[in-house]
């Protein structure tokens, strides 16, 4: 954007740090601010008429919070973790927004964005296995850190950090810590992953993750781990998703146990 309209959200802007937990905005509350992530990351959390909660969405460092022209907040924002944000205050903000045909864009794009992730996380929720989720999980992360420029895809070994803690995941991908802590550590044990704490992890096979995820749209920015999975796959045998996925489900084996 040009220099002018920088100078005018800069006026209308401050930063604001908040600490893990802290509600950013309740639900059905008159939102007198919206804003970007800058650091940490922000859970959008709907509560039912009977006190179940549920995360519907999380913000990342770029995403937008709040709703521009309108007053009410469908969903409570939460920090997951720690976090700074970048506020506006939203009359100031939307009347910028009216004069601005550049910035009106860039609105435009960060709510098909909103759009796509909301999409992702219906397909996520609905239709796939435990196993499945949990690597499509750490696939939108890895792609998330990727698109920030944060690292690049040709890289050896990338890394991925989860950024909420196993039971906001679990909740998150509708399912217990149990069973997110068991697919993990079978996804360890056959290689695709590697532990290094209990929020970041090494993809050693990102392709074998992009099989497991069934979501082959993930595929083409990784054709050369694709091609290295074909030579691989000639001389080591990987179970199918629904083997992986099941024996997730099941619980540990016999020799898991005993180990």
């Amino acid at each position: 954007m040009d220099g002018k309209t920088q100078e005018e959200l800069g006026r209308i802007s401050h930063l604001r740090k908040i600490s893990a937990g802290e509600t950013v905005l309740a639900e059905s509350e008159s939102a007198a601010i919206v804003g970007n992530v800058v650091s940490g990351v922000l859970r959008m959390v709907k509560t039912m008429a009977d006190g179940r909660q549920q995360i519907v969405g999380l913000l990342l460092p770029s995403d937008m919070f709040g709703r521009v022209f309108s007053a009410n907040s469908n969903f409570a924002i939460e920090a997951a973790t720690d976090a700074t944000l970048c506020c506006f205050d939203r009359p100031s903000f939307e009347r910028l927004v009216r004069l601005n045909p550049v910035l009106e864009h860039n609105m435009l794009l960060s709510i098909l964005d909103e759009l796509d992730a909301a999409r992702d996380w219906m397909l996520l929720l609905g239709c796939q296995t435990v196993s499945e989720k949990v690597a499509t999980f750490l696939i939108i992360l890895q792609r998330r850190i990727e698109n920030q420029g944060c690292r690049h895809h040709t890289d050896p070994k990338p890394l991925v950090t989860v950024p909420i803690s196993r039971r906001d995941m679990a909740t998150y991908l509708g399912t217990t810590v149990e069973t997110i802590s068991r697919t993990i550590q079978l996804m360890s044990r056959k290689g695709i992953i590697r532990i290094l704490d209990s929020q970041h992890f090494e993809l050693l096979r990102r392709d074998r993750l992009i099989e497991i995820s069934g979501r082959q749209e993930f595929a083409p920015a990784y054709e050369t781990d694709a091609h290295v999975s074909m030579e691989r796959s000639k001389s080591v045998p990987l179970p199918f998703p629904n083997r992986l996925a099941s024996e997730a489900e099941a619980g540990p084996s016999k020799s898991a146990k005993m180990a």
